[in-house]
């Protein structure tokens, strides 16, 4: 690696990024990256990591756990080899992990990103994973599947294996030679069956001897009779073995025939493992995507050194090539002038690799040719270096590769020798470095190099802060601020006798003085502003939450406006069909009556009939018209009392606003009413409440809700609309008049096509409501009935269904 990247430490992030991978080959890419000096590639990198790291936060990552790099054994496939058994699960390992890399793909194949190529690349083989598969169980076994023919050479293995096994346990039961064994059992020496016999009786047994115990008291004799079984068993597992060499072959043949895409899916699924351990890195970081440019414009806004612990780090905003080519960065020391200096370094190498920064999203990048530091202290006593010395070597070599794509950070600019002659040697290294064209970071403590920032168009000071009243820094880069020592203050603070702090101040010249208290009343009025700008942000993000919570707001009362006034639309619709229907059955009314007149003998009843149906039907329709009117509630400005008090569940209308709803709460003790009406709730002043169905001063019974008299059977009947009237109140009546009202409602109901309608009863003693469910139950028109639930009216109402026509 590039020893400037090794200074900025590069090799670190990378060996972080080497641990997000999976696959062996991912690693080692992984630890090679190079920055890309390319803005083309750099952007084509990071946009990879861009829509990894999208993925990951949409979907999850694929899983490349399993996945090696398998490449000699799939050439000696190919060259016609063939494959061990553990090769061949490996082979099958890495196309399992192949096929599920792309099916995770297809499950989120609606996003398009620029992985798509390499997702693309990635062609799974099932037909080859279920093979290898199917015929392998594990690295020292063949299944008897694989082929026929092994399944027929193991099962006669297994017939005469148990043939020579029963007639030798016969043997260990025999009574004339149990006796002569160590033990009554059968086992296998050299791949033949044998039985454990006495060393003394070795020769009442016939047979070959395997083996013997290691005491000698035991020897392991084939008994002759197994011999010939034996060595079938012999002969077939030799055929077993050539039948899984075959097998084996086969299969490798097979493997070899696919090398070419296995091998480039391999190569594509390592890259995306690679790509995903980016964008894993970046969550680790809460790292964001900075934009590249070419421009040589270097933004970072609160940015982390990566290898620092987030609980520690101060993040720090940086800026050069924006109105200057070259920050001079000064202040005391461990204030965090080599860190912010490493921080630039190592993000611009970080973005040329593709990685996402620790950093403001709206951080800018450029993407430079190359990055040289000279960062640390690099004695040497063999090569007879010194400080200054190895710091003069870097910087000359620097001096002879540096140019107009280069980025340039030099810690101690001149540090090591005589002030006078480092300071001149400094600003010297400065304009060489600037009319190469390079961008420059570098810090000092020279007031030499202050100066000539101050002075020089294109040359910016900077400093890390300190707290003078703690004798901490904050680690807080200020830009256009040149830093101070410091070195009195501390002293002094420190313990040093005031006398001696007095002396030097007074040694000290008063140029010097001077310039220090300029530095201190621009650091202070940098604070402040800080201070005014900081306020100014969190009024503005104040601002602009209420301005959002405001629309919000504006939004929801829009979309509750809307609903109330198709609510009122709805409303509208169903009076103006509700008065269509009235009108229907009015016309009906008096066709029966006029086709009566023939037949009637008492002319003045039926004129009299006339006019009751007439003057029922014109109230009717006003009713139907006016639901204010007809509910016998006045218009709003009239006066009103409530015939009662309001309860939870009444029907009410607001006079003010025109429309209807039901009571959630009584009044409280500032008169509001709390009231739903559709999607709205709301509270309204009990002034404006006017109770449904009951009138002033009038009982229920009186404001009960009358129907129309039905037409008969034939009379105008395909005139009438569906029922204008969905609620019958029967309370305050006899069980005998209640059942013929309900009668009378029930045909109207039939007639007009309703389905479905609710009965009044009240919850009183039951009579009524027995009498009602009675006549109901023995009804063909009634489809079902039950008793009215919570904000239906409970007990005290019947809902009935009845049966609709075809």
């Amino acid at each position: 690696m590039n020893k400037h990247h090794r200074t900025l430490e590069l090799d670190k992030i990378l060996a972080l990024l080497a641990e997000h991978c999976a696959c062996a080959d991912a690693r080692a890419l992984a630890l090679a990256l190079a920055p890309e000096s390319s803005l083309a590639l750099a952007q084509a990198l990071l946009f990879q990591t861009r829509d990894a790291h999208m993925l990951l936060a949409r979907f999850g990552g694929p899983s490349f756990g399993g996945l090696e790099n398998v490449s000699n054994a799939l050439r000696r496939a190919q060259a016609g080899g063939v494959l061990s058994l553990r090769e061949l699960l490996e082979i099958a390992q890495v196309l399992r992990v192949l096929r599920g890399i792309a099916t995770w793909r297809e499950g989120n194949a609606g996003v398009e990103t620029c992985l798509d190529a390499l997702f693309g690349g990635i062609s799974p083989n099932r037909y080859l994973e279920d093979m290898i598969n199917g015929a392998i169980l594990s690295e020292d076994r063949v299944a008897d599947h694989a082929s026929p023919a092994l399944a027929e050479l193991r099962r006669k293995i297994r017939q005469q294996e148990n043939n020579v096994r029963s007639r030798l346990e016969q043997l260990t039961r025999s009574p004339l030679y149990g006796k002569f064994l160590q033990e009554n059992l059968v086992t296998m020496r050299g791949g033949r069956f044998v039985v454990p016999v006495k060393a003394e009786h070795r020769g009442e047994i016939a047979g070959l001897v395997h083996d013997s115990s290691a005491s000698g008291a035991t020897v392991f004799i084939e008994p002759m009779g197994v011999v010939e079984a034996n060595n079938e068993i012999k002969l077939l597992q030799g055929k077993e073995r050539e039948e899984i060499e075959r097998i084996l072959a086969a299969i490798s043949a097979e493997v070899g025939s696919f090398f070419e895409p296995i091998q480039a899916s391999y190569a594509c699924a390592a890259e995306l493992d690679l790509i995903f351990a980016k964008a894993k890195l970046g969550y680790d970081m809460k790292a964001a995507v900075p934009q590249l440019n070419g421009r040589g414009e270097l933004f970072l806004q609160k940015a982390r050194h990566p290898l620092i612990s987030k609980d520690r780090v101060v993040p720090v905003d940086l800026e050069l090539g924006l109105g200057f080519d070259a920050l001079v960065i000064t202040g005391p020391n461990t204030g965090g002038k080599t860190v912010s200096l490493k921080t630039a370094g190592l993000l611009c190498l970080m973005a040329m690799c593709g990685l996402m920064l620790p950093a403001g999203d709206q951080s800018r990048v450029p993407v430079f040719g190359q990055v040289l530091a000279d960062i640390g202290d690099e004695q040497s006593i063999e090569q007879s270096l010194s400080t200054f010395s190895s710091h003069i070597k870097n910087i000359i070599e620097i001096l002879s590769v540096a140019d107009g794509r280069s980025l340039v950070l030099i810690d101690e600019l001149g540090a090591g020798t005589d002030p006078v002659e480092g300071a001149a040697l400094a600003m010297s290294l400065l304009e060489e470095l600037r009319r190469k064209g390079a961008k420059l970071a570098a810090t000092t403590h020279y007031a030499e190099l202050k100066a000539y920032a101050l002075e020089t168009t294109g040359v910016e000071n900077a400093c890390c802060e300190f707290d003078v009243a703690t004798l901490r820094p904050t680690y807080r880069l200020l830009i256009g601020v040149p830093g101070r020592s410091n070195a009195f203050a501390i002293s002094q603070r420190l313990g040093m006798p005031e006398e001696v702090v007095t002396r030097a101040r007074a040694l000290a010249s008063g140029e010097d003085l001077r310039f220090e208290h300029v530095i201190a009343q621009l650091e202070e009025r940098l604070r402040q502003a800080e201070l005014a700008k900081e306020e100014t942000l969190a009024l503005r993000s104040q601002a602009q939450a209420a301005l959002s919570a405001a629309e919000q707001t504006k939004e929801a009362a829009a979309r509750q406006m809307e609903k109330a006034l198709e609510e009122v639309r709805a409303q509208g619709r169903r009076i103006v069909e509700q008065a269509k229907r009235e009108a229907y059955a009015l016309a009906g009314e008096l066709d029966r009556l006029k086709k009566e007149k023939d037949t009637v003998k008492d002319v003045a009843d039926l004129a009299r009939r006339a006019r009751a149906a007439v003057k029922k039907g014109v109230e009717a329709m006003e009713a139907a018209s006016d639901p204010v009117r007809g509910q016998f509630v006045p218009a709003a400005g009239e006066a009103y009392t409530l015939p009662r008090a309001l309860r939870t569940g009444d029907r009410v209308r607001l006079a003010d606003l025109g429309i209807e709803g039901e009571v959630l709460s009584p009044p409280d003790a500032k008169a509001l009413v709390e009231i739903q009406a559709g999607a709205l709730r709301l509270r309204s002043k009990l002034e404006q409440v006017r109770l449904l169905g009951e009138a002033q001063g009038q009982t229920p019974h009186q404001t009960r809700r009358r129907t129309v008299p039905p037409p008969k059977s034939g009379e105008a009947a395909d005139r009438i609309s569906p029922a204008s009237e969905t609620r019958l109140d029967l309370r305050g009546q006899s069980a005998d008049d209640c059942l013929l009202e309900l009668d009378r409602f029930l045909d109207t109901a039939l007639r007009s096509g309703l389905h479905e309608f609710t009965v009044i009863h009240g919850k009183g003693t039951g009579v009524l409501r027995k009498a009602v469910q009675g006549y109901l139950k023995s009804s063909p028109f009634v489809k079902s009935y039950r008793l009215g639930v919570y904000g239906e009216g409970e007990t005290g109402v019947t809902i009935v269904e009845l049966h609709q026509e075809q």
